[in-house]
């Protein structure tokens, strides 16, 4: 028996008790993106969940191929009834038993789905201010790059967030660098130059990143730089914008007493769209 708010229930009623993601975060997750049918960035997700399983030494099961967990995330969408756009959640965990050291580095998933408004990315022109969360510090380490299923500093950040009237925070590292912002990676544009943190400074590895840092090389008129980011450089940027799979991009319209146009931002969101959405 465990005792659940109060009531004693039988602990195999609620496989929630015996779950290695909730009890030590021993899971990782991939979350997609699906329009008509289709799972975008599906390669990138597909390769960057394999190397996080095994950066964090889980058993990949042999038939954890792409084409059956792209089959069976689509057969989730479908099953809920999600026609044009949906935000899908992969999470891989960890089978019970053990504390700390597992007695079997098996795994298992789940896939959860909801419905979204939109099938190509929409710009966001709402007012969207952003601060540092200070309080704690992402490591500099290959961990802090993987989506894994502990995430009480975004947790706490989220909350910090609503208390003081912000849309988003901005992370730091433990050398006082913007790692990244709560829920996505942090571009920085100066000039014609657009900077974003390196992996090494412990952002997540994104796949939205990836594709922009890939669009604009091609730009003729930017030079891109992964470099570290210092958070007196915010207040003299022309442009800040969060991207992930899901919103694409989101301007920062306000940090502190600077505020921010979206030019750029509508540029990159343009040059997504027709690379997704070809008429």
């Amino acid at each position: 028996m465990v005792n659940y708010n109060g009531t004693l229930v039988k602990e195999d009623s609620n496989k929630v008790f015996e779950n290695r993601s909730f009890l030590y975060g021993d899971g990782v997750f991939e979350t997609c993106k699906i329009c008509d049918n289709k799972i975008l960035f599906f390669e990138d997700h597909y390769f960057r969940l394999m190397a996080s399983m095994r950066i964090v030494r889980m058993e990949i099961p042999m038939f954890y191929t792409m084409e059956y967990l792209e089959e069976q995330i689509l057969s989730t969408v479908k099953a809920n009834g999600f026609q044009g756009s949906a935000r899908v959640r992969l999470t891989v965990f960890r089978n019970q038993g053990g504390r700390y050291l597992p007695d079997s580095n098996m795994v298992s998933f789940v896939i959860q789905s909801e419905s979204l408004p939109h099938k190509e990315y929409v710009l966001s022109t709402d007012h969207y201010e952003v601060d540092l969360f200070k309080d704690y510090h992402i490591a500099k380490q290959l961990l802090s790059t993987l989506k894994t299923t502990s995430k009480m500093i975004h947790v706490v950040g989220s909350i910090y967030a609503k208390e003081n009237g912000l849309q988003n925070c901005l992370l730091l590292n433990e050398d006082k660098n913007v790692v990244e912002a709560l829920q996505g990676n942090l571009f920085l544009l100066s000039g014609n130059t657009l900077i974003t943190p390196p992996l090494s400074d412990g952002c997540q590895n994104g796949i939205q990143r990836k594709n922009l840092l890939q669009i604009c090389r091609d730009f003729s008129d930017i030079e891109v730089n992964e470099r570290s980011i210092s958070p007196f450089e915010l207040q003299k940027a022309d442009e800040l914008f969060v991207t992930n799979v899901i919103q694409g991009i989101q301007p920062i319209s306000k940090y502190r007493k600077r505020e921010f146009g979206s030019k750029f931002a509508a540029r990159l969101i343009t040059k997504i769209n027709s690379q997704l959405f070809p008429c």
